[in-house]
């Protein structure tokens, strides 16, 4: 008898935690749905991601083929978004810069993530690091970003791998400061005391209890990091310190069209709107999941 009795209640806690389970599946969908910021963000950098990926697959032209006769064509049934001083299809130059610029932006938000993360625990840890890190970390958000890029390009040379590697020494440090930041407040709770008392290794305590509570700032973060890296991306290849020429990105056509703004006005309209776009859409996304992941952040605005 006391067997059966045990068999159901089991039954009716699967039976509720199953229920709890679907009930909070239906609030956090009914959350992003409500979240306005959120749902824009997602849709437009989805669109563009998809025209990054599947759009250079579709495309007539080749975004490097040259075709002088028709050179500074306005947009028109073959050419819907017009040709460069080469004669180059805008619109494929586009579609493959979106690859470029793009998968930049991606890189350089991943790699500022693993690297922010492993200096903000360490620092928020260890005072002599904290002291160490956080200086450098000061030193170079001293310095403006589009400058300490520059410089760092000018150092290594002007290629994609070296923007990259530019770029991410530029926005580490925001992301380590954000980390640490996260990480002292959870340093100081109870349970981790408790940890430390049990005599559990430091290394278990940042990495098992500390830093899976700062991946939800440090997602938002990455994501206003990846709008950063964009505009950075696009003012370097502008000024021609970015991705070299002739391969295709958004800053490097809006260095080509700078000097026919006048005359050929979409050589300069569209790649701009490109990053516009993108920027926004990060930037709503970076909002919009701040408020998904904290609902209590919107009620104290």
């Amino acid at each position: 008898m006391v067997i059966i009795q045990v068999t159901e209640t089991s039954a009716e806690l699967i039976a509720v935690k199953e229920k709890l389970k679907r009930e909070q599946k239906k609030i956090l969908t009914r959350r992003f749905f409500s979240n306005k910021s959120l749902m824009i963000g997602c849709l437009v950098i989805a669109i563009i991601s998809f025209l990054a990926t599947f759009g250079p697959l579709l495309a007539s032209y080749e975004p490097l083929k040259t075709d002088i006769p028709n050179r500074f064509q306005a947009p028109n049934s073959e050419n819907l978004l017009g040709t460069d001083e080469f004669g180059r299809d805008v619109l494929t130059r586009i579609l493959y810069g979106a690859r470029v610029t793009m998968g930049v932006g991606f890189v350089v938000a991943i790699l500022t993530s693993i690297l922010g993360m492993i200096i903000g625990l360490y620092a928020s840890y260890y005072k002599t690091l904290d002291h160490i890190l956080m200086r450098i970390s000061d030193g170079l958000m001293a310095i403006p970003g589009i400058l300490l890029a520059i410089a760092l390009v000018a150092a290594l040379g002007s290629s994609v791998f070296n923007v990259i590697i530019s770029l991410t020494v530029v926005f580490t440090p925001s992301i380590a400061r954000v980390i640490r930041s996260s990480a002292v407040v959870i340093r100081e709770q109870t349970y981790i005391e408790a940890m430390k008392a049990q005599g559990a290794s430091s290394f278990r305590i940042m990495w098992l209890h500390i830093m899976p509570n700062t991946i939800s700032p440090l997602i938002v973060q990455a994501s206003f990091i990846f709008a950063d890296t964009i505009i950075t991306e696009a003012g370097l290849s502008f000024l021609g310190a970015g991705v070299p020429a002739p391969d295709p990105s958004w800053g490097n056509m809006l260095f080509d069209g700078k000097l026919a703004i006048f005359n050929a006005w979409w050589m300069t309209v569209f790649p701009g709107m490109m990053v516009v776009m993108s920027v926004l859409g990060l930037n709503l996304m970076g909002d919009g999941l701040r408020d998904y992941i904290d609902p209590h952040l919107k009620t104290k605005k």
